[in-house]
C-alpha cells in the first residue's frame, strides 16, 4: 500500500516508494529504497524534502498507538519483508562444489524456458509455478556461489540466443539484486521478471528475431514491440506480480529519455528496472550473434561506464562492475607469462587480479596436464607477479572453460 507521509514520521525499515522530488534534488541512487538507519532519515530531511511516499507492502507502516498495531509492526520488522534486507540462511560454498548443481539448474531452466515459451506460442497459459521453481533454484545457487552460474551462463549455443540470454540475464539480475541488498522475496520477483523480460519476442517473426544481418529501421521498430507483447502475456498470467510485468515492459527505457516504449526519464524509471537495463545490455553485447562478434566483458563495461549519467545511473553502473568483476568467472584469459587460464574467482580487493586456473601454456602450445590455481592478488608464491593481458577466445584454443570450473 502506497502512503504519503511527512518526513518527520519516517523511521528505519520503512520502504521509500518515491522521494517526491526531482532526480537531481536528492543524493540517493534511486527514488525507492529501504531506510536502514536514522542517518538516512536525517539526510532526507536535510535536503529539504518534507513529504515522501512509502510502500507498506515492503516495509513498516506509520506507527499506531494501539497494542494490536504495534504487534503487527514488530512482527514486520523481524520478517524478511522487502528490499534492503540481505538474504540469509544459505551458506557460501566453494566453486567446485557448486558448479555441479549449477550445471543441472542451468539445464533444467533452459528446458523450462523452451517448454513454457512453446506453450505460450500455442495460446496456452504461462506456467508461472515452473518459472518460480527455477528462479528459486537460481537464487539459492547464486547465494551459495554466484560465480558458478555466472560462469556457466556465459557459455551457450548461438542458436539458442533467446533462451540463453533470458537465463543469463536472470542469473546476473539475481546476483546484482543480492549485491544491492534486496531481500530474498524481492529478489525472487526480480528474477522472474528478468527471466521473462523478453518473452514478448515470441510474437515477433523468427525471420526478424534470428536475422543473420543487421536489422533495418522497419524491422527494429517491429522488434521494439516485444515489450508491449510481453506486458500483455504477463498481464494475462494468473498471479504475476506488477514488478515482473514492469520489468518486461520498461527494460529498454533510459534515464535520458532515449529509450522505449514511453521515453521515460530519470526517476520515472524504478531502481530495479534500471538495474535490469544494465544487465540486459551487458549480456547482449558480450554474447556472439549471427551478424556480429561479441564484445569482451572489459569492452562492455567501458561502454556501460561511458553511458553512466546519460542512459544509465552512473552509481548503479559502478555497483554492477563491482558485483560481477572485470573478469567474470568462466572467462579465458592470457597472462603476461604466456599462460592461459580460466577465471574461477573474481576477487574482492582488486578486480584486475582474480584467481585463475592455469590450463595451457601458449609458449609451447601445450595443455596443462594438472591445472593449478594462481591468485593474482597475492604478492608471494607461484605466479604471484604475473598479470592478465587480455581475454581469449575458447574456440581459438579449442578449450572448454566450463570443464575447468
Amino acid at each position: 500500500m502506497i502512503k504519503k507521509i511527512n518526513t518527520k514520521q519516517l523511521r528505519p525499515r520503512m520502504y521509500i516508494s518515491n522521494l517526491n522530488c526531482a532526480w537531481l534534488d536528492h543524493p540517493f541512487i534511486g527514488n525507492n529504497f529501504m531506510i536502514k538507519d536514522a542517518a538516512t532519515i536525517q539526510k532526507i530531511i536535510d535536503y529539504g524534502i518534507e513529504e515522501v511516499y512509502i510502500n507498506t507492502d515492503y516495509g513498516l507502516d506509520v506507527p499506531d498507538t494501539s497494542t494490536k498495531d504495534k504487534s503487527r509492526h514488530d512482527t514486520a520488522e523481524e520478517s524478511d519483508s522487502g528490499p534492503g534486507k540481505k538474504p540469509a540462511g544459505t551458506k557460501p560454498v566453494p566453486l567446485n562444489e557448486e558448479i555441479v548443481r549449477a550445471k543441472k539448474i542451468k539445464d533444467e531452466t533452459m528446458k523450462t524456458m523452451k517448454t513454457v515459451l512453446d506453450d505460450v506460442k500455442l495460446g496456452k497459459p504461462l506456467e508461472k509455478e515452473r518459472i518460480e521453481q527455477d528462479v528459486a533454484a537460481i537464487t539459492e545457487s547464486v547465494l551459495r556461489n554466484k560465480d558458478a552460474l555466472i560462469g556457466l551462463g556465459r557459455l551457450r549455443n548461438i542458436h539458442e540466443y533467446t533462451y540463453g540470454h533470458s537465463l543469463s540475464v536472470c542469473i546476473l539480475m539475481v546476483a546484482f539484486a543480492r549485491y544491492l541488498g534486496f531481500d530474498s522475496r524481492f529478489i525472487q520477483e526480480l528474477g522472474i521478471g528478468a527471466l521473462l523480460h523478453d518473452i514478448g519476442t515470441i510474437h515477433i517473426s523468427p525471420q526478424i528475431v534470428n536475422k543473420n544481418t543487421k536489422l533495418s529501421e522497419a524491422e527494429y521498430e517491429t522488434i521494439k514491440r516485444h515489450v508491449e507483447y510481453g506486458w500483455d502475456i504477463l498481464e494475462k498470467t494468473s498471479g504475476m506480480g506488477e514488478i515482473s510485468m514492469k520489468m518486461a515492459y520498461q527494460h529498454h527505457e533510459r534515464l535520458d529519455g532515449t529509450g522505449y516504449p514511453n521515453g521515460l526519464k530519470s526517476d520515472e524509471i524504478s531502481l530495479h528496472v534500471q538495474a535490469l537495463g544494465i544487465v540486459d545490455v551487458y549480456d547482449a553485447v558480450t554474447t556472439k550473434k549471427r551478424y556480429r562478434a561479441s564484445y569482451q566483458p572489459t569492452e562492455a563495461l567501458k561502454m556501460l561506464y561511458k553511458w553512466g549519467g546519460t542512459r544509465f545511473d552512473s552509481s548503479l553502473v559502478k555497483k554492477f562492475i563491482r558485483c560481477i568483476g572485470i573478469f567474470p568467472a568462466g572467462s579465458l584469459v592470457s597472462l603476461e607469462s604466456g599462460l592461459l587460464g580460466v577465471v574461477i574467482n573474481q576477487g574482492t580487493d582488486d578486480l584486475l587480479k582474480p584467481t585463475v586456473r592455469i590450463v595451457m601454456n601458449i609458449n609451447n602450445n601445450r595443455v596443462i596436464g594438472m591445472p593449478y590455481d594462481i591468485d593474482l592478488s597475492k604478492q608471494e608464491g607461484r605466479g604471484s607477479r604475473d598479470r592478465i593481458m587480455s581475454y581469449e577466445s575458447p574456440e581459438k584454443w579449442s578449450l572448454q572453460p566450463e570443464m575447468y570450473l
